[in-house]
């Protein structure tokens, strides 16, 4: 996934938020979501850029920070009403706050991958290799994934931290046998021919996904906000299937950073799905009935525990507000 690194918490909550100059506590008709610099998050500005929030009433905030552990902070203490992230990784945080995933935003869908050697045929061949691998991030959760579909866990594989860029690099180099990155270093290593994608994101629908978790006295306080602003990015996705150039060229002027060239974002949303109404659904579910997202936060505690050494519990119901997936 072409995203910034994404840390575990490394400081108090209380500490980080002091440092944040965000939005201030949320009011009603506005929404703020805090979120890193991310090709997913292009239809939070496509929506915002063509009125399709402002419509029902709604403004929405997109301050960038790029770093989880700030923007939960700002969002644990008020000053935003919620954050754009990975499942994953806004689960970690559920024990401290209370907040909930309201709306389905984006896939990866071959942005992230596994680099190996040529000579290299399956991750069982990994066993007692070092890998490099961002610790705590969303790619060490999905490498910890496909080793359990493979009958492996962590601890078979020697782990090297390091970002996602840094890993790649180090690949590239010849420093290490095996690396967990995202695009554009995928690309890269095809066309060069320094090894080979041993298996991308795309052969795991669903797993790695990203959502909009705002506060439960949000959720509770402005329930036509939450409406406007799932009706809204639903139109926005709309919108790019329709019209991609259109979109990605919005996209990028409102994402910016290394997406700022419309170019540059329309290849990063090669490797990403956007998720319309149906998608969400199946993934987030309905009131009563759990959707996909399930498997992901069953995945999601049992790599946190493992990870962090200490039991993480977060149900369905804790992470997941599926009243507002289908629009009445």
């Amino acid at each position: 996934m072409i995203k910034p690194l994404l840390t575990r918490i490394a400081r108090p909550l209380a500490l980080t938020a002091i440092a944040v100059g965000v939005a201030t506590s949320a009011q009603a008709g506005t929404l703020s979501i805090g979120h890193t610099t991310w090709v997913g998050y292009g239809t939070l500005y496509l929506a915002q850029e063509l009125g399709y929030f402002k419509e029902n009433g709604l403004t929405v905030e997109l301050p960038v920070i790029e770093e989880a552990s700030m923007y939960m902070a700002a969002q644990a203490s008020g000053k935003l009403s919620g954050s754009a992230s990975t499942l994953d990784e806004v689960l970690k945080y559920r024990p401290q706050f209370c907040f909930r995933a309201v709306a389905a935003l984006d896939e990866s869908h071959g942005g992230d991958g596994v680099l190996v050697g040529k000579e290299v045929n399956s991750l069982q061949e990994l066993k007692g290799k070092a890998v490099a691998v961002n610790e705590g991030s969303v790619s060490q959760f999905w490498l910890s994934y496909l080793l359990k579909k493979n009958g492996m866990k962590m601890s078979d594989i020697t782990v090297q931290n390091m970002t996602a860029d840094d890993a790649a690099t180090a690949f590239i180099a010849g420093r290490v046998p095996a690396a967990v990155t995202w695009e554009p270093h995928l690309s890269l290593v095809r066309s060069k021919q320094q090894g080979k994608v041993l298996i991308d994101s795309s052969s795991t629908p669903g797993v790695i996904v990203d959502v909009v978790a705002l506060n439960c006295s949000v959720i509770e306080k402005q329930p036509s906000d939450v409406k406007a602003l799932v009706a809204g990015l639903y139109k926005a996705v709309q919108y790019t299937k329709d019209h991609p150039t259109e979109a990605y060229t919005i996209m990028a002027k409102g994402v910016g950073g290394y997406l700022a060239d419309p170019a540059e974002l329309a290849a990063a949303a090669k490797g990403v799905r956007f998720y319309d109404q149906a998608m969400s659904e199946k993934l987030l579910g309905s009131p009563g009935k759990p959707g996909e997202g399930s498997t992901v936060i069953k995945l999601a505690n049992e790599t946190a525990s493992e990870l962090q050494g200490k039991p993480f519990n977060v149900s369905y119901d804790d992470l997941v507000d599926s009243r507002f997936v289908t629009p009445r």
